[in-house]
């Protein structure tokens, strides 16, 4: 079904692009393979581009063709040679006739843009909602004219071959999640003020535009939105890159991020990143750059430079943590989550990485997926130089860590299941012996307020009573999780332990040894096994960090056992001193 008529085309004709031409033509935001340049307006062959980038059958979201540049190479040739403004109409004209010969019909969007003091001609041809699409291979015959499918290959647009022509007629019932309609949403989801902000970022003349344009008008200019004039739908894209809060939408659509001073199991600091998902991007990169990235500087002797190494480089870092928004899949429940270890940072996403991508290629830092599972986010990321190109992640991630003199990144897929994705960098070797020193002198200072702390009691005026009742109730009810909490943690927990349900306190008994899901809720809880029971008495507990899994990659296996952890265990320590205050 076409959604638009010929007035909703020409409306869509004049326009500009998201982008500054400067970006456009410095190949620096658009990959090559996803702009074609003519010396001039031939219809001919600017149609079979214009059909080939519609079917999108790599999944890159979107090609441009523009008219007034010369190439060499693939690259355009400055000072452009021009597109004479005054054949604009002539040309919208005939590029409107020849779009109404592609079956379906398609309509690219057009924009005069200007540029080493001329005008240049460019054609933004977004993937269609109707592949897959057939234009005439000589679009100026008048008779017999013969239909064909086009298809990128590199930078030519091309006939596919009758296997290329298969997988397209099956991509017809598979557009990008990111690129579908949200039925379940409306256009007035979306935010104005963010959809201008980027226009602003990105330099786009649609932003001196925008100031006239309604929330729909520039939402269609902007390629966030369709359906029928009276009744439009957001694109999920759009929901997620300028809706305040990308969450009611896509529950999980967050960034989570919990730093292990001491490793998994121990004291942990939690913050969680919200809001649009290139406002996630740059509040992570802002809190990692103030908080988390450390350097040293090594002088040598006779030497006046000196040498700076980081504990993490940021470009792998930004690099690991872009391509992880843009690559997870929206359709889980699961946020992204970063762990920074004593030893390590590790960048988990959901659902994997793409089936057609070996561990091998990671293993020799070569990846190239075949298909994206989000083009347009990553098209709008790039617009703001938040992520690299096609295929460049990886590279830069191996080459940022080696420049740095920091060991290799590490990749897991999860293979066979692909559940999920993870990037572990290393920490660099300087600072590896500086978070040794740091656990041992903790373990001393851990020491030293144990023994201030046994002598403080024995001042008590209860004197050995009170710590051979702390000794006591340790031993009852740690004997089966392991030693009594350090007692300087107990003060700190208070609060949280007091907010625990008695239901609660029972599951987190129960765990002192890892149970099943059902094992916590029939077993323990004596109730029916439940979805509710879960959300009620379990999940409240993992997000306090009380409860662990044991397969925390793949919160959803069937082999998941969840076992209280040493928070939990504290907790139980202070519900059991009031409870217990009786023994002896």
């Amino acid at each position: 079904m076409c959604l638009y008529n010929s007035e909703d085309a020409l409306f869509l004709l004049s326009m500009s692009i998201l982008i500054s031409i400067d970006d456009l033509l410095s190949g620096e935001i658009v990959e090559g393979t996803r702009v074609e340049f003519k010396e001039g307006w031939n219809a001919k062959p600017i149609m079979r581009s214009v059909c080939a980038f519609a079917n999108d059958f790599q999944d890159e979201g979107s090609g441009y063709i523009v008219v007034g540049v010369k190439e060499e190479g693939g690259k355009p040739i400055r000072p452009v040679l021009g597109f004479n403004k005054s054949q604009l109409e002539a040309v919208e004209q005939d590029l409107h006739a020849h779009c109404q010969k592609m079956v379906p019909t398609y309509f690219p969007r057009v924009s005069l843009e200007e540029i080493d003091g001329k005008y240049v001609l460019v054609l933004w041809v977004v993937a269609g909602s109707n592949r897959p699409y057939k234009v005439p291979d000589d679009v100026n015959q008048k008779k017999n004219k013969v239909l064909n499918y086009r298809i990128r290959y590199r930078s030519s647009s091309i006939i596919p071959n009758t296997e290329q022509e298969t997988e397209l007629l099956q991509l017809t019932a598979k557009t990008p999640f990111d690129d579908r309609v949200n039925t379940h949403a409306s256009v007035e989801s979306m935010s104005l003020v963010l959809m201008r902000a980027h226009l602003k970022k990105t330099e786009s003349r649609l932003y001196e535009e925008s100031d006239s344009l309604s929330l729909e008008e520039l939402a269609l200019k902007m390629n966030l939105c369709n359906g029928a004039k009276e009744h439009l739908f957001p694109k999920n894209v759009g929901l997620m890159l300028f809706s305040e809060s990308p969450e009611e939408h896509f529950p999980g659509a967050h960034i989570e991020l919990v730093e292990y001073p001491k490793g998994l199991g121990k004291d942990f600091f939690e913050r969680s990143f919200h809001g649009p998902i290139q406002k996630q991007l740059v509040d992570v990169f802002s809190y990692m750059r103030s908080n988390v990235i450390d350097q040293k500087v090594v002088k040598y002797p006779d030497v006046e430079e000196v040498n700076r190494f980081y504990n993490y480089p940021f470009a792998a870092l930004e690099e690991a943590i872009s391509n992880a928004v843009y690559h997870r899949s929206y359709e889980e429940r699961n946020p992204i989550e970063i762990r920074v270890l004593p030893t390590c940072i590790e960048i988990i996403s959901y659902c994997g990485v793409d089936p057609s991508v070996r561990q091998s290629d990671f293993e020799n830092g070569r990846v190239r997926a075949r298909r994206y599972r989000n083009p347009r986010i990553g098209e709008f990321l790039k617009e703001l130089r938040l992520t690299e190109g096609r295929g460049t992640g990886v590279p830069t991630i191996y080459a940022a860590m080696s420049e740095n003199g920091s060991p290799p990144p590490m990749f897991d897929t999860d293979e066979p299941n692909r559940a999920s994705f993870i990037v572990e960098l290393p920490i660099h070797p300087l600072f590896a012996n500086d978070q040794a020193n740091d656990q041992a002198n903790d373990q001393a200072n851990d020491q030293a307020n144990d023994q201030v702390l046994n002598i403080k009691m024995s001042a008590h005026p209860l004197g050995e009573d009170i710590t051979s009742r702390l000794d006591k109730l340790a031993e009852a009810i740690f004997s089966s999780v392991g030693s009594k909490p350090e007692k300087r943690l107990i003060q700190k927990y208070v609060d949280t332990a007091r907010s625990i349900t008695k239901e609660q306190a029972i599951v987190l008994r129960h765990c002192a040894r890892p149970k099943s899901n059902r094992e916590i809720q029939e077993d323990a809880l004596s109730l029916k096994f439940h979805t509710d029971n879960f959300k009620r008495y379990i999940e409240p507990l993992l997000g306090q960090g009380l409860l662990g899994r044991t397969i925390p990659h793949k919160p959803k296996s069937p082999q998941q056992k969840y076992f209280v952890t040493e928070r939990g265990k504290v907790c139980l320590y202070i519900i059991s001193l009031d409870e217990g205050s009786a023994i002896s």
